[in-house]
């Protein structure tokens, strides 16, 4: 692509050295290993280091022209902006085609679920006939492409490739994580979202973007720069994202989990298996999609467990029928959707049930163990897996909320891990970490045993468990493992005979 094309509509401050838009530029990249003759670089200063110290290895593999911040001594042509991460987005539209504005996309924001409510979308998707692709934490997927991610959303540059071969291969429906990093750092500046949906709101990743503030701020851009053909689905039972109603220009769908006062409710909520059982309610009519829909209520029955995959669900079902999916079609999609990994899964249920979740924030900790005080089990045993290098705020914050749910759950057993044998040096537990957990303990009066690896703590846990009782597993990177060494503990005792089972393959993937 020529130079000149390639910098349509980007925002440019100087110039340094021989720039001739006549340039022919075959690729682009942001890596400076990924130069290759004819590139254009582009300079990120990230957290880490400074894109900018690379701008000689670059031309050494190359690039014949790099976009700056700062000019560099390197011989090179350069092209200064204010931003390059505005710059990398920009250029990589122009380079790609801005393919986005081609297919349909779907992109999923919270604090808590984004994973699941999309794994739910391309699922009701795909079994309503649509060719899908999916983009996220646990990968990218379309066609016969998977990629395991690194982040949750993807730079800039790697989304514009993505969606211009998704659109090659035919996909129709795409369905996206937006996290508040992407927003903040203009990942998806450029993407042409036609339905945004919030779905909770609350602390986390503050230390990440320096105030809570600050996190809501970027949190809040899917719907605020939602464009005004598009739909944008709003959770009301949190006051932050509830006000977004008047700060957009997208038509604004509105539901509640609590009360009927506004588009979608639901009603005689069951929880009593973890499984949960409830009655959807579309409570006026409307056009969707171009579709007349009916004030109606139709029941849902979900194949995962917990009180967090009946909420990822509702918001599910509201983004399918805004783009047009029939109501049995939705129905019958969810009561076959299995799940995501540590998504309060239900991995065993025989003798006793064992749930693994990921136990992230004061959130998900409420929603997790307000699910268990509804189902029925004769005893509580919990392993908590202590939350490492997330800082003494986060973890006091996990701690007391987990503390305070104790106080009503009463376990038979509650244990915490330091996961050694199953984190690297950035998960692990600092002292200052494991010493906030234990004053709040201390102080709340619960006794707690605390195991230095995941697997004893794993295995001391299942040992002590008795028919009908019911384990959990908590806890983020430190309990990541632990699915692993349930197989591993359970194989080797004979306890999964009897009909005994693991849900979710998890002994395929642990294996």
């Amino acid at each position: 692509m020529l130079l000149c094309d390639l910098l349509k509509n980007v925002e440019t401050v100087d110039f340094k050295g021989t720039i001739d838009n006549s340039f022919d530029i075959e690729s682009i990249c942001h890596n400076s290993k990924a130069a290759s003759e004819n590139s254009l670089f582009v300079a990120i200063k990230g957290y880490v280091t400074d894109g900018h110290k690379y701008i000689s290895d670059a031309r050494k593999r190359g690039a014949v022209v790099a976009v700056v911040e700062e000019f560099s001594d390197v011989d090179i042509a350069q092209i200064k902006v204010e931003n390059s991460r505005i710059a990398l987005a920009d250029i990589s539209k122009n380079f790609y085609g801005d393919s986005s504005k081609k297919l349909n996309v779907t992109g999923i924001t919270a604090t808590n679920g984004k994973t699941t409510t999309s794994f739910m979308v391309d699922k009701i998707y795909r079994d309503a006939g649509y060719k899908t692709g999916i983009i996220g934490t646990v990968f990218t997927k379309y066609d016969e492409v998977m990629i395991p991610s690194i982040l949750t959303t993807p730079e800039s540059i790697e989304l514009q490739e993505t969606f211009k071969n998704m659109r090659d291969k035919g996909v129709e429906r795409v369905t996206m994580e937006v996290s508040s990093s992407a927003q903040e750092l203009h990942r998806v500046r450029n993407i042409d979202f036609d339905i945004v949906s919030f779905n909770n709101f609350s602390r986390e990743h503050i230390d990440q973007h320096g105030s809570f503030e600050k996190y809501y701020e970027y949190k809040s851009r899917l719907v605020k720069y939602a464009k005004k053909d598009s739909i944008a689905i709003l959770n009301m039972d949190f006051q932050h994202i509830a006000k977004l109603a008047d700060e957009t220009q997208a038509r604004v769908l509105k539901y509640s989990l609590e009360n009927d006062n506004y588009d979608f409710s639901i009603k005689e909520l069951d929880l009593s298996t973890g499984f949960g059982k409830y009655k959807f309610n579309i409570l006026r009519d409307m056009e969707l999609s171009g579709k007349e829909i009916k004030a109606q209520s139709f029941n849902i029955e979900l194949n995962v467990a917990g009180y967090s995959s009946v909420m990822n669900s509702v918001a599910a079902i509201i983004i399918a029928l805004a783009n047009g999916i029939e109501p049995d079609i939705i129905v019958k999609s969810l009561s076959t959707f299995e799940g995501v990994e540590r998504r309060f899964e239900m991995i065993y249920d025989a003798q006793f049930k064992i749930i693994d979740d990921h136990y992230a924030n004061v959130k998900n900790i409420d929603v997790t163990l307000e699910t268990l005080s509804k189902m029925e089990y004769e005893n509580l045993n919990m392993l908590y897996a202590i939350r490492g290098s997330r800082g003494v705020n986060l973890n006091r914050e996990c701690a007391e909320a987990t503390a305070k749910w104790l106080k009503e759950l009463k376990p038979k057993h509650f244990y915490a891990t330091l996961s050694r044998d199953a984190v690297d040096e950035k998960d692990m537990v600092k002292d200052e970490e494991l010493a906030t957990f234990e004053k709040v303990m201390e102080d709340r009066g619960i006794e707690c045993k605390i195991f230095e690896t995941l697997e004893e703590a794993v295995n001391t846990i299942i040992d002590g468990a008795e028919k009908d009782d019911a384990v959990l597993l908590a806890g983020c990177q430190g309990m990541d493992k632990g699915a692993k060494f349930v197989y591993e503990h359970m194989k080797n005792k004979n306890m999964l005979q009897d009909g005994g089972k693991l849900y979710s393959k998890v002994s395929e993937r642990t294996c």
